[in-house]
């Protein structure tokens, strides 16, 4: 199991400079979503050259730090169809160039009809979606198969993929050897059904264990008018140190990515004494 961050939750400058400080605070990876971390780069076709890619990885492995995922996160079910057809070229692009950086995995979440944020839309929950969602995806499983990389999806209950179920079908439904998941508890959570969150992470382990590439690590609270709030690890209720054990036993392999914890140093601390 290798401990990450998104390198824009630490700044935003060179390869090498955040891999300096990735590495001085404990971190083995990152989760490199190129346009918010890098200066001068946008992370765009026509600007990914392989010198370029070559000399991020360069900068970030000179100092022990690996990129074994890239973010390229979009909106599949966007109403401008023109930014759809852009991003999934710019998805399709990453899942090509990946092995320039030494990743294996290029993620997404699976969006809202809401456009921007990726809020609660009734229509998310509806076979339409479900179906539009894989009508998008399916084409970039195909470079995935064809690159060697691999498409890895990440559900939220807000979003087309709303439940470890929908992702089980989505799984299935796209499915060639290059589908793969990320695991992020707390995006599965809301209001009503933050009280089953073991049951959940039990859920995608059963359904889809052998899928499972990234887990996200977060902590939340419950706030006093019901909402969910996130926290420093062990600040919050989620209960890593449960969660953990089953984690390395059903996949030791996965990716623990950090993602914007609150009081960094001591939440890393903290989470390493349950590993």
């Amino acid at each position: 199991m290798k401990l990450c961050i998104r390198p824009h939750d630490v700044g935003f400058s060179t390869a090498d400079d955040l891999g300096a400080k990735i590495n001085a605070m404990g971190f083995q990876g990152v989760q490199l979503a190129i346009a918010k971390a890098i200066k001068g780069q946008d992370g765009e076709p026509d600007t990914l050259t392989p010198d370029i890619c070559r000399s991020i990885k360069e900068g970030f492995n000179s100092h022990s730090v690996e990129i074994p995922l890239l973010g390229a996160y979009f909106n599949p079910v966007h109403s401008n169809k023109d930014y759809v057809r852009k991003s999934v070229a710019k998805f399709a692009d990453h899942l090509r160039k990946a092995s320039l950086f030494g990743a294996k995995y290029v993620a997404s979440e699976t969006g809202s009809y809401n456009d921007d944020p990726w809020t609660y839309n009734p229509k998310n929950q509806t076979e339409e979606a479900f179906e539009e969602v894989c009508s998008v995806f399916r084409p970039l499983a195909d470079v995935a198969l064809e690159s060697g990389s691999y498409l890895t999806i990440e559900g939220a209950w807000g979003h087309c993929i709303y439940c470890p179920a929908q992702m089980e079908r989505i799984v299935k439904a796209l499915d060639n050897g290059h589908i793969r998941v990320t695991v992020d508890i707390f995006n599965y959570l809301y209001e009503k059904n933050y009280q089953s969150r073991f049951d959940i992470l039990d859920e995608c382990l059963d359904r889809f264990g052998d899928k499972i590439a990234v887990f996200h690590i977060k902590d939340f609270k419950v706030c006093d008018d019901g909402s969910l709030k996130e926290t420093g690890i062990a600040d919050g209720i989620m209960g890593w140190e449960k969660m953990l054990p089953k984690i390395k036993k059903q996949v030791p392999e996965a990716l623990l990515v950090f993602e914007g914890v609150q009081d960094m140093p001591r939440s890393l601390e903290i989470f390493k004494s349950y590993m």
